[in-house]
């Protein structure tokens, strides 16, 4: 059983404008990212480290942790004492890992603590030039003519990324052969090298590679237009209708912290997304800071839950 220890054993009082460095009595809380570094989910999590450590006046130390569809680092949370020095930075992965990855014995509802959503931020459907595509009708007519042999690179089975592509594929009614990577950056070597055919992911790393000519972009994945990347329609305006999907993050703590403890985190977080720098790093990042407290994360997972594991089902999708 966790040991469920009070707030005397995480001081967590409010430290003022002075370096989380120097505060004294408090250990560095681990925050596990369950994917590789440089992604936009570890880029978030780096971005509020610094502010939240002021909140609680205590260093807040990022470890990556990457693979078999975020399961890895969840475990890791799952079973690290509820005591609040660990915590978890984890994405759309979350959600979705138990019915992707059954025996990994994760439950992401029960075994973890919501603390807060942190942001979200359109996708953008992007291809290698050499694809003979420059609108999403002549894209998708390409992929039916490519029999399924087509490749798209993900970080993950699982990942947003992921989950934006299998709902193309329901909603376009496509195929197109899934390339799982460790981390984005190593998708992209290979996306603008012609190694891999397309990717649905940020627009911060894509827009600009569209602005030098290194990819196609073609569509953003949300509702409504890019205000980064206005000129591209949105694919339900492309023709896929009803097509609807972003990126976004939040932040756990394993499953039996006290609810003071995460109150507290979950407080220090909503400071830290309510300073104008953390907006702006989060807005140049192209993420869209969406703070809500642990009760109203907890809806939203179980709501992430019901839209994308029958997708999920559906396609016969199963992780590595």
């Amino acid at each position: 059983m966790r040991r469920r220890n009070l707030l005397s054993t995480l001081p967590l009082a409010f430290a003022g404008a002075a370096s989380a460095q120097t505060q004294a009595g408090g250990r560095p809380v681990r925050v596990v990212v369950p994917f590789a570094a440089g992604g936009i989910i570890d880029v978030a999590a780096r971005i509020l480290a610094e502010p939240m450590a002021r909140e609680l006046g205590q260093t807040l130390v990022i470890e990556n942790v990457p693979g078999a569809g975020a399961t890895i680092g969840a475990r890791a949370v799952q079973r690290a004492a509820a005591d609040g020095q660990t915590l978890m930075v984890s994405g759309a992965a979350h959600a979705v890992m138990a019915a992707l990855y059954p025996d990994s014995g994760l439950d992401p509802v029960a075994d973890f603590a919501p603390v807060t959503l942190i942001g979200q931020q359109p996708f953008v459907l992007a291809v290698h030039p050499g694809v003979a595509a420059r609108d999403v009708p002549g894209f998708l007519a390409w992929l039916r003519s490519r029999g399924g042999q087509a490749t798209f690179g993900t970080t993950g089975i699982g990942a947003a990324s992921h989950l934006a592509g299998e709902l193309l594929k329901k909603l376009a009614g496509v195929d197109f052969t899934v390339v799982t990577y460790r981390g984005t950056p190593q998708a992209v070597t290979d996306l603008t090298a012609g190694r891999l055919d397309f990717m649905i992911d940020s627009q911060t790393l894509l827009g600009p590679l569209a602005r030098d000519g290194r990819v196609t972009a073609l569509a953003v994945t949300t509702a409504t237009r890019s205000v980064m990347l206005p000129d591209l329609p949105t694919l339900a305006e492309a023709g896929v209708a009803g097509f609807e999907s972003s990126s976004w993050q939040a932040m756990y703590a394993p499953a039996g912290v006290a609810a003071p403890v995460v109150a507290r985190i979950a407080a220090a977080a909503s400071a830290a997304l309510a300073d104008a720098a953390v907006q702006r790093r989060l807005a140049e990042g192209g993420l869209q800071p969406m703070p809500a407290g642990p009760e109203a994360l907890r809806r939203f997972l179980v709501a992430e839950q019901e839209r994308w594991v029958p997708i999920l089902r559906a396609t016969g999708a199963r992780g590595g």
